[in-house]
């Protein structure tokens, strides 16, 4: 059975993108537009095993997504990645803080951002 992975990004290209890395290696993929979105996907029963989250979107950023993801029994101990192009520190340790497993800064390539999902979602 395959993983599933969320990605959670307001850019549709950036969607795309990530969509065509994990869909060429063997992962399902779900996406939402913003952290409202996510969340109400969560909500009515979507479980991915991992997510990625941007930071910046409209509606729901991704920190009050991680934030209310974790409060969610199903998401509890779902890893999320963080991928955007925010590298502030302060941003960063909130982040770990409301729960993220890591950081990624964007741009990523596909092997690198395949290597951080391979170390952080069991095979």
């Amino acid at each position: 059975m395959n993983k599933t992975i969320l990605i959670v990004d307001d850019s549709p290209t950036m969607i795309m993108s990530v969509r065509a890395t994990l869909e060429m290696n063997g992962f399902r993929v779900e996406s939402a537009a913003d952290g409202a979105r996510a969340l109400s996907a969560l909500s009515a029963g979507l479980k991915p095993d991992l997510i990625i989250t941007d930071i910046n979107m409209p509606n729901m950023g991704g920190l009050d997504f991680i934030r209310n993801a974790r409060g969610l029994p199903g998401c509890r101990f779902t890893p999320i990645l963080t991928l955007t192009t925010e590298s502030e520190r302060t941003k960063r340790e909130e982040s770990r803080r409301l729960g993220a497993t890591g950081w990624l800064v964007k741009p990523i390539s596909g092997p690198d951002l395949l290597g951080v999902i391979r170390q952080v979602l069991p095979a």
